[in-house]
């Protein structure tokens, strides 16, 4: 009788600890996120900075972002204080889900295409360096937003409203349909873009390198190669060098944030027929909300990414932009 009250209370508990994460998490995520997102906005628009093709991929995520925190977090906290339209209402649980995840795998490849792009311009090749300009830039972007969309068509089936006996009301019809939109997010959204972005980060450092060893050693080099050295010198700019630590740190707090939740995705509904005692059900409950709202700790945390390792360039920018914002008020 007492191991029945002690599991009792357990469970009484993760339910009562879970509402105030959905109540009260989401508050903090949706604040810092959504004035994170904003001032990147503001900074990254500014002419100076939206000309360089990276400097706009970052603007471009962060609008995304912006669309993710919006359909995501918001709802969830709107969920938390009272009824949540997008539960009990087909049309509108579908549009929401379709949007999030198109939201949330375009700011991920919006910052993998990023690291392709210090790749390009960090490149001794003046071949590749010539890849890196904004034209390109924003037909990649147009790309990732309608490949994106053609990927998570299949929400508009899949999800449902009014379901009983899952996660969320707005979910997954099927067995299946769960597994195709987690594998889909887990691989579109996350592995995919994770692998590139580290592969070509660790690609755009030895590109850095090789531009270093040319410039201590440049007696052992021809003149034609010289000068390509030296304005690839002048073309890789501190701005640049504080862009591609910008890029890595982003790179691994994603990977690291998204991937828990992806793989508890996955491990719940590939074992969705296992017969669980109520205490277990608990804990993957408790454990899905807690990992669904870290994911989104990701899309709110580029702003402040940005301030501690974008150097001086950015924080003179964003002391700039504030100053015009105030003078227009």
């Amino acid at each position: 009788m007492s191991s029945n009250s002690s599991e009792a209370d357990i469970i009484l508990n993760l339910s009562l600890i879970s509402a105030q994460i959905n109540r009260y998490l989401p508050i903090a995520i949706l604040l810092f996120g959504t004035i994170g997102n904003i001032l990147n906005c503001l900074v990254l628009s500014q002419k100076s900075l939206r000309s360089n093709p990276c400097s706009w991929f970052f603007l471009a995520s962060s609008i995304s972002s912006l669309i993710t925190l919006i359909s995501g977090v918001a709802v969830r906290l709107l969920a938390g204080w009272s009824t949540d339209l997008t539960n009990t209402v087909p049309w509108l649980c579908k549009l929401r889900i379709f949007v999030l995840f198109v939201s949330r795998t375009t700011a991920s490849w919006l910052i993998m295409l990023a690291t392709v792009d210090r790749w390009f311009s960090s490149s001794i090749d003046a071949n590749r360096r010539h890849m890196s300009k904004l034209k390109n830039a924003q037909l990649g972007a147009l790309l990732v937003v309608i490949l994106s969309s053609l990927a998570y068509t299949q929400v508009f089936y899949c999800y449902e409203a009014n379901l009983t006996n899952t996660p969320l009301q707005c979910y997954g019809r099927t067995i299946w349909c769960r597994l195709l939109i987690d594998f889909t997010f887990a691989t579109i959204g996350v592995l995919i873009p994770s692998i590139i972005m580290l592969s070509f980060g660790m690609m755009t450092i030895l590109n850095i390198r090789a531009v270093a060893k040319r410039r201590i050693q440049p007696m052992s080099i021809s003149i034609e190669t010289q000068d390509t050295t030296n304005r690839q010198q002048s073309c890789w700019k501190k701005s640049d060098q504080h862009l591609i630590v910008m890029l890595l740190v982003q790179v691994v707090l994603l990977t690291l944030f998204s991937l828990p939740q992806v793989i508890q995705n996955i491990y719940a509904n590939s074992t969705m027929y296992v017969v669980r005692s109520q205490l277990q059900i608990a804990i993957n409950n408790f454990i899905f909300n807690l990992f669904l709202l870290l994911t989104y700790v990701t899309n709110g945390m580029p702003f402040y990414i940005y301030t501690l390792a974008g150097g001086s360039i950015f924080r003179k920018a964003l002391y700039k932009a504030l100053k015009q914002l105030a003078q227009k008020i």
